[in-house]
């Protein structure tokens, strides 16, 4: 029986989107995205707020560079991935990733504006080819990728 490796996760951005690209040209974007959940003890309200590290590639890289900002709020499915590493003082390293395979922006804090709305605004500026990517409402984004052709 094959297993099954997705995430779902609602949260809000912790940082901008770092872009890197790779020597084929692929765009991959990294961020800390923090998702919170609340309880009551003992009449008391508490709040645990987890951080998780995201990473977006290709098209999904490209519109987190130019929509996603620190704070906004996104919707993103996507795999967990582990990567394996020796430190500079010889330890050996594992750092927990969620390669993005799907994403939603759900709203734009930084503007007080829907995404939607900031599209709109850009309307005019913007060649229609990039439009017709973006014109979705809310903006879902599915990326399929092929690990055979990932790098690593």
């Amino acid at each position: 029986m094959t297993g099954v490796n997705k995430v779902i996760l609602i949260g809000n951005l912790g940082q901008d989107p770092e872009i890197r690209f790779l020597e084929s040209g692929m765009a991959i974007a990294s961020f800390s995205l923090a998702t919170s959940e609340s309880y009551l003890k003992n009449g008391e309200k508490i709040t645990q707020t987890e951080w998780h590290k995201i990473e977006l590639w290709d098209n999904l890289a490209k519109i987190a560079q130019q929509f996603l900002k620190k704070s906004d709020t996104v919707y993103i499915e996507g795999k967990l991935r582990t990567e394996n590493w020796t430190d500079k003082n010889g330890n050996n390293r594992e750092t927990l990733r969620i390669r993005g395979t799907n994403l939603t922006i759900l709203n734009n804090r930084k503007s007080g504006k829907s995404i939607k709305e900031d599209i709109n605004n850009e309307e005019k500026e913007t060649p229609i080819s990039v439009l017709i990517e973006r014109k979705t409402d809310p903006i879902v984004l599915p990326i399929i990728l092929d690990d055979e052709k990932l790098p690593f």
